[in-house]
């Protein structure tokens, strides 16, 4: 065994990109911390997701240390600065996606349990804060990552990474089924 070259990672690449016909977004709530900023715009480049709203003071890839942490991925995401995040869940709609906070919540639903079909958009909240009550209400959804360690909750970027990766696996396409 031994590791891909550049070229057999292109190629790896594609195969699975076209086993994939959905469209993701993020809508980034009010985050505080640049480096989470940072390491969710990588991630968000890595698992081809669309667009990403930056909602309120979210710092953005002009800030220093987002720009250290994201290494420049920002330019194969789409960006949109909202206001609040009741204007960024009306703008991704509109766009076409189904938005579902990530939210450890009282009536939220895993996330592999979760209806994630067609084009959705995950709402990421603050890093201490989560999502507010309106917020919450706008989603068409809400969902968590189960955890089964004595630590209550995850880093946001973490947690939006792996969420990323739940939504990318349920939509995959088997290149087998002739459905």
């Amino acid at each position: 065994m031994k590791q891909l070259g550049s070229t057999e990672l292109k190629r790896l690449h594609r195969g699975w990109r076209r086993r994939t016909t959905n469209r993701i977004a993020l809508v980034l709530a009010g985050l505080s911390q640049p480096y989470n900023v940072g390491a969710i715009l990588r991630t968000a480049a890595a698992f081809r997701v669309e667009e990403i709203w930056l909602v309120g003071e979210t710092p953005g890839p002009e800030h220093n240390k987002v720009a250290k942490t994201a290494l420049g991925s920002e330019r194969y995401v789409q960006l949109h600065r909202s206001p609040d995040a009741a204007h960024a869940i009306d703008a991704a709609r509109s766009s076409g996606y189904r938005c579902i906070g990530l939210e450890l919540a009282d009536a939220a639903r895993p996330l592999h349990e979760t209806d994630c079909e067609g084009d959705i958009a995950l709402v990421i909240g603050h890093e201490d804060r989560g999502l507010t009550a309106g917020v919450l209400e706008a989603c068409d959804a809400v969902a968590y990552l189960p955890q089964l360690g004595r630590i209550g909750s995850l880093n946001v970027a973490t947690a939006t990474s792996i969420a990323l990766y739940e939504l990318r696996r349920q939509g995959w396409i088997d290149p087998d089924d002739p459905a």
